[in-house]
């Protein structure tokens, strides 16, 4: 019964399967899709560009002293930033559309067990990417602005730039983001047999080490970012032993 279904899937595969040159142009206009929709969401986001700035600039502004203000020090630099943030902003907006172009490309190559992973592992990925980007917003970046913050005397004033203040943000979220996958990405691989809670266990204090390497590769210079980033990493690879721990459970039974 399982070599008849194991048959049926590689059948269904192989009659999917496409030559090489209609693979590529189907790739191109998948791609095209995406970009046209990162377009779309520019388009419309840039008429909300000075509110976002705002929604991004809260945290720093909940701590900087009162009639604080955020400077730009070259002309284009306000209207550079501003079309970066509708950029990032259309870019969210288009997430949907680029993981749906992402799916249907990638869903004739997989078989029928391993398609019915894919939007669950696509939800719970953009569950643990926001999850990271919230705790960046509302933990981070006012404890570490007000730490930076505390720098300042009497002679010395803080005037962040837009320019600046941007790009240390999306690199913060980004960071962040990305970090926090590490539960998803470990179950996948005690799926594929590839890691096991034993060989996670054991390997812990090497674990501790890269995260603080990469902690230090992703986050500015600064040692408070690095180790505000470092403890939650060190947290999700204690749930990430937890989780491949549930996997074997599962495989064994």
């Amino acid at each position: 019964m399982e070599k008849d279904s194991r048959a049926e899937e590689l059948s269904t595969v192989e009659e999917e399967k496409l030559p090489i040159h209609e693979h590529l142009e189907e790739l191109r206009w998948r791609l095209i899709k995406c970009i046209i929709a990162v377009a779309v969401g520019f388009v419309a986001t840039y008429a909300f560009k000075e509110r976002i700035f705002e929604f991004l600039v809260w945290p720093l502004a909940k701590v900087l002293p009162e009639n604080s203000r955020m400077i730009y020090t070259s002309l284009p630099e306000a209207f550079i930033t501003y079309l970066k943030v509708a950029f990032f902003a259309g870019l969210i907006l288009a997430t949907p559309v680029i993981f749906y172009q992402i799916w249907k490309f990638v869903m004739p190559g997989l078989y029928p067990n391993e398609r019915r992973y894919v939007i669950p592992f696509m939800l719970v990925a953009t569950l643990f990417f926001l999850a990271g980007v919230s705790f960046a917003y509302f933990v981070v970046f006012p404890y570490g602005f007000m730490f930076f913050l505390g720098f300042q005397t009497e002679s010395i004033a803080a005037m962040p730039t837009m320019k600046e203040y941007l790009g240390l943000v999306m690199k913060l979220m980004l960071a962040f983001g990305v970090c926090f996958e590490l539960p998803v990405i470990m179950f996948f691989l005690a799926k594929m047999g590839l890691v096991s809670p034993q060989r996670l266990t054991k390997s812990r204090k090497y674990a501790i080490l890269i995260v603080f390497v990469m902690a230090a590769i992703l986050t500015p210079p600064d040692v408070i970012s690095q180790i505000m980033l470092a403890i939650p990493l060190l947290i999700l690879y204690e749930i990430s032993i937890w989780v491949t721990r549930v996997v074997e459970k599962k495989s064994g039974e």
